[in-house]
């Protein structure tokens, strides 16, 4: 799998385990910086992320800061991306299984290093379910189409 990964310096050290650990599985990733823990606004790293998996470039994004919110928030601008804040396998799991979540978010602050390893590997590993979950993805894409001018794919 194609993977995208940034993060700003608040989530830089989890950024750096969760690379070592795709690559380590014979994932392909690009890295989007930051590449060091000094202060930097996360937007300027977690866009490119969100538009490399909305450009099909990348199969996936993962995006990481303190909590993961701002990352969540800033990832789910770029049109058709649906981006999840994750702070559990479980929460993982579903975003994957009803919400076909492309980019993950996750806060370094806010969970041990372990956790965050378990959570992208069930992120990872967990399909989308479809079925009736893939009207309500569709549902997403058509509000997001009325207020952008770019054509959505459906899945």
């Amino acid at each position: 799998m194609i993977l995208a990964i940034g993060s700003d310096h608040a989530g830089f050290n989890y950024k750096q385990r969760i690379l070592e650990m795709l690559t380590a599985a014979g994932h392909e990733v690009e890295d989007f910086g930051t590449h060091s823990p000094d202060p930097v606004d996360y937007p300027d790293f977690i866009a490119p992320v969100a538009e490399a998996v909305a450009a099909g470039r990348c199969h996936r994004g993962i995006v990481l800061g303190g909590s993961g919110n701002g990352e969540a928030m800033a990832a789910n601008k770029i049109p058709g991306i649906r981006c999840a804040l994750c702070w559990t396998t479980e929460t993982a799991r579903l975003s994957r299984l009803h919400n076909d979540a492309n980019v993950l978010s996750l806060g370094q602050r806010t969970l041990p290093v372990e956790l965050a390893l378990e959570i992208v590997q069930t992120w990872l590993t967990t399909p989308f379910e479809g079925g009736r979950h893939l009207r309500r993805i569709q549902g997403i894409n058509a509000i997001e189409a009325r207020y952008t001018s770019t054509s959505l794919p459906h899945p």
